[in-house]
């Protein structure tokens, strides 16, 4: 049987499901993508409420060319389905004290935004960008599209790793080029984004710094959900098959084998391969919960260290804000104790790290005339840390937030509401199977990393793979789309042997 005879499932309609199955279709395999919930997306889900569009997950686009490549792959134009526009400043940092920095892809912008709060840093920031620049190489364009598959395989790497001491945090990595506090929390905070404590997630991730800078900042017209209607289009042009709102209750094996997929409905789909885009622990715990393999690897991931989980407001408001840029990131007065609070002891804090989304500020469409959407992003611990009720926390947390931004940004903001509401993570763990809640999988540092970290192809069983957050390379939409290629890449290989 060729490789254009096989036919593939894949569970889960993310962003590393979406870009799997583009890469599969477009090879001329005959692919199916099985998504629970009634829209593509996953954790890029999206509501529309009261004439606002709320994006439930990612709010940057950071590298469009990896995007780009899904619809050259057939001749077609990423372009023509959905528009992306540029983000300008890239992020406004505020701390407590009333200072702001800018954080611009403009680099004269930038080393002004520097001068002004850490004129003693600017050398050493030219140093921490060569070094980024320098990681970003190595390991997202040499190794972040390459399978680590065996013990073996992470030998190729080890060089590299002790060359760009990635063993050390990224936070005491920019301390080594940079001395202001705040310098050092600009140059870390955004492992974060990717579920990482800049006091203990590897050093290698100041590869995102260069990934910022080289690609820039962007957001789709419409919201992001409109980039995941664009991979569908691109999806079922190419002849793929989307099955929404029936999750997949079991994957089918036989053997050392996977056969097929059967969902909740009771639609059975007999297959070659079938990839799981779902979280990771979902996956062999449940979906694999029958099979000897999957009871054993869902035990075995239940040990790792995983990512904190996150505290979502979503607020419509009446007038527009330009003052207010498409991303904030609003310090509070800790950050490391903050970050230990969080990652480490469980608790709730008192004082907040908020990262304010403000689309509309360059997309005015994702809110009705002379209103503005919002959501703010708390970062909280998950909830095998963290058990508290989430039905009564949530309504006074939510109100904490938003007095924390009215106090810092909009004094009035109670006034302004049109519509909010919140999502916690025990609705993450509800609606995406997410594991404790824990949006970003497995924590990013060196010891769950490449062949240490979910792999693309199940060791045990050699036709199930997997994509997506909790795989190699990692978290965030770069990670994800990354191992959608890595895996691909597997199937395509193993199908022609």
């Amino acid at each position: 049987m060729s490789a254009a005879d096989k036919r593939v499932c894949i569970i889960g309609a993310g962003f590393g499901g979406l870009a799997l199955a583009i890469r599969l279709q477009a090879a001329g395999i005959a692919t199916t993508v099985i998504e629970a919930r009634d829209k593509p997306g996953g954790l890029a889900h999206f509501w529309q409420k009261d004439g606002f569009t709320f994006d439930a997950g990612p709010t940057i686009i950071t590298d469009p060319f990896a995007f780009e490549e899904l619809w050259a792959l057939t001749g077609h134009h990423m372009a023509d389905d959905v528009e992306l526009l540029p983000v300008a400043p890239f992020y406004r940092l505020n701390w407590p004290d009333g200072t702001n920095f800018d954080f611009a892809r403009d680099e004269a912008s930038l080393q002004r935004e520097i001068a002004r709060i850490a004129p003693a840093d600017i050398v050493g920031y030219g140093e921490f960008q060569d070094y980024a620049a320098q990681v970003y190489r190595e390991t997202y364009q040499r190794h972040g599209q390459t399978a680590f598959q065996t013990a073996s395989s992470m030998a190729k790497l080890l060089p590299a790793m002790v060359r760009y001491q990635a063993w050390r945090s990224i936070y005491a990595r920019a301390g080594s080029f940079v001395r202001a506090p705040k310098l050092r929390e600009a140059l870390s905070f955004r492992t974060l984004f990717v579920g990482g404590n800049p006091m203990n997630a590897s050093a290698a991730l100041s590869l995102i710094h260069k990934l910022e800078k080289q690609g820039g900042l962007w957001w789709p017209r419409g919201g992001v959900n409109r980039l995941v209607a664009a991979m569908v289009r691109q999806f079922e042009r190419l002849g793929g098959t989307i099955r929404l709102g029936d999750p997949a209750v079991r994957i089918e094996t036989l053997g050392n084998r996977v056969t097929g997929v059967h969902t909740r409905s009771g639609w059975h789909q007999a297959c070659d391969a079938v990839a799981s885009n779902a979280d990771i622990v979902h996956s062999y715990r449940d979906l694999l919960g029958e099979t000897q393999r999957g009871r054993i690897y869902a035990r075995k991931l239940a040990r790792k260290r995983f990512s904190p989980s996150l505290f979502v407001v979503h607020f419509g408001m009446e007038g527009s804000w330009p003052g207010i840029p498409h991303h904030m990131m609003l310090f509070g007065p800790r950050y490391k104790g903050l970050l230990a609070d969080i990652f480490d002891h469980g608790v709730l804090p008192n004082d907040f790290l908020i990262y304010l989304h403000h689309p509309t500020v360059t997309d005015p469409s994702v809110a009705p005339p002379g209103k503005s959407t919002f959501h703010a992003v708390v970062p909280v611990a998950h909830m095998g840390k963290l058990t508290v009720d989430w039905e009564e926390i949530g309504p006074m947390l939510e109100k904490r937030i938003l007095d924390e931004v009215g106090r810092r940004l909009i004094p009035d903001i109670h006034d302004r509401i049109v519509t909010r509401f919140h999502y916690a993570p025990r609705d993450f763990a509800r609606d995406g199977n997410v594991h404790l809640g824990s949006v970003f999988s497995l924590a990013p540092i060196l010891t769950q990393s490449a062949w240490l970290r979910g792999h693309n192809r199940d060791e045990a069983i050699g036709n199930l793979y997997l994509v997506g957050a909790g795989t190699h390379p990692g978290a965030g939409i770069p990670g994800v789309i990354s191992s959608a290629r890595v895996t691909a890449d597997l199937m395509l290989e193993d199908f022609a042997a």
